[in-house]
């Protein structure tokens, strides 16, 4: 769990972080360097959850030796599926990532929404929805594996 007060912001408890996988953690469904290493870590603060349509199609393969839970989604609507699972797991305690169009409902639902503009760009509607932006995904990571920085981006 990830425990700090953010001077007019809030009091953030945090034990779920979701993300997105595709223009995400992954460019052209290939894992980012060095995002395993920090997701692990992470791991060892929050559950960590990848929620995606899995569009390239080889994320299990992808993330071989990482400690998270995987959801893949099926069927449409996949910005109300990922609203959904947030929901489901307690909006209040969750910081999610995403970049996708379809991650918008998801990062205003959780309690800290961080959005990605990395390689495959970020949507418009999905940067509007988030409380932070960063340029990449390792970046967002550092974020919540060194939890002073959220202060300093979140404070007033």
């Amino acid at each position: 769990m990830i425990e700090i007060d953010v001077p007019g912001f809030d009091r953030l408890r945090l034990s779920h972080f979701v993300s997105d996988y595709n223009g995400t953690l992954a460019v052209d469904g290939k894992l980012i360097c060095g995002v395993i290493e920090k997701l692990n870590a992470l791991a060892e603060l929050l559950d960590v959850h990848i929620v995606t349509a899995d569009t390239v199609g080889n994320v299990r393969r992808e993330i071989t030796g990482l400690s998270c839970r995987l959801e893949i989604l099926e069927g449409q609507h996949h910005d109300r599926q990922k609203k959904a699972y947030v929901e489901q797991l307690g909006s209040s305690s969750v910081v999610a990532m995403g970049n996708g169009r379809n991650d918008r409902l998801m990062l205003a639902a959780a309690r800290i929404g961080i959005a990605v503009t990395g390689k495959e760009g970020c949507a418009v509607e999905t940067l509007k929805a988030a409380d932070i932006h960063v340029t990449d995904a390792l970046d967002g990571l550092d974020l919540l594996l060194n939890p002073k920085r959220l202060i300093a981006t979140l404070r007033i």
